[in-house]
C-alpha cells in the first residue's frame, strides 16, 4: 500500500535496537483517515464476506481492528493481556513473548466471545517476530473457529515473523513490509 509506505519514509522513526516508530498516525497518534484506507485495502485483499469477527491483541492495534471491524460490519474482539476482575466463564489463553515488552505475556480471550462458529480474520497494527500472532491463531484454534487470514499494517520483515506465518501456510497479508531500517531509511520488500 503506497500511501502507508509513503507515511513511514515521511514520518516514521528508526530508534536503537532497530525499533520501527510509527506512533505519529498508525498506534498512539492515530489518522483515522488512514485507518479507514487501511480497511478498504484489507476488504480487497480477504474474503470480507465469509469474516463474523476480527480479532486482535491488546492495545495498539485496537483502533485499526475497530475500524476494519465496523468497514465489514462485524464484530472486534482483543484478547488482554491480564485477567481483569470483569471476565467471567471460560478463557482461551495463549502464553506468548512480547517484542516491545521483552517478557513473556499470556493472550486471554473470553470463550463468550469466540466460537466454533465463528471465521476469524486477525488484524493488527503491527507485526516484529510474530509472537503475538502465533498467540491469536493459538486462540482461534482452541476455540475451534475458522481463521480467515491475518492483516498486517507494518511488518518489520528482517524479524521474520511473517515468514514463519507463510510457511505455516496463513494467508497473511501485510501492507508494508520493511525489510530494513537503519539511518540511511526504510527498505521495503516488493509487493
Amino acid at each position: 500500500m503506497e500511501l502507508l509506505k509513503k507515511r513511514i519514509m515521511e514520518e516514521g522513526k528508526i530508534l536503537p535496537g532497530n525499533i520501527v516508530k510509527v506512533d505519529g498516525f498508525l498506534n498512539h497518534r492515530v489518522d483515522t483517515e488512514l485507518m479507514e484506507q487501511i480497511a478498504e485495502e484489507f476488504k480487497k485483499r480477504f474474503d470480507t464476506s465469509k469474516v463474523t469477527l476480527v480479532l486482535t491483541a491488546e492495545a495498539s492495534g485496537i483502533a485499526l481492528a475497530t475500524i476494519c471491524a465496523r468497514a465489514m460490519g462485524v464484530p472486534m474482539v482483543f484478547a488482554k493481556k491480564a485477567k481483569s476482575d470483569n471476565i467471567e466463564g471460560g478463557l482461551y489463553q495463549s502464553d506468548i513473548f512480547s517484542y516491545t515488552y521483552k517478557k513473556k505475556v499470556t493472550l486471554l480471550v473470553s470463550k463468550d466471545w469466540i466460537s466454533a462458529d465463528d471465521k476469524v480474520l486477525i488484524v493488527d497494527d503491527f507485526m516484529a517476530n510474530g509472537e503475538a500472532m502465533r498467540g491469536l491463531c493459538d486462540i482461534v484454534k482452541e476455540a475451534g473457529a475458522e481463521l480467515e487470514g491475518i492483516g498486517i499494517a507494518v511488518e518489520k520483515g528482517f524479524q521474520h515473523g511473517g515468514d514463519r506465518i507463510r510457511e505455516a501456510g496463513i494467508n497473511i497479508q501485510s501492507l508494508a513490509i520493511i525489510d530494513s531500517a537503519d539511518e540511511n531509511g526504510f527498505v521495503f520488500r516488493e509487493d
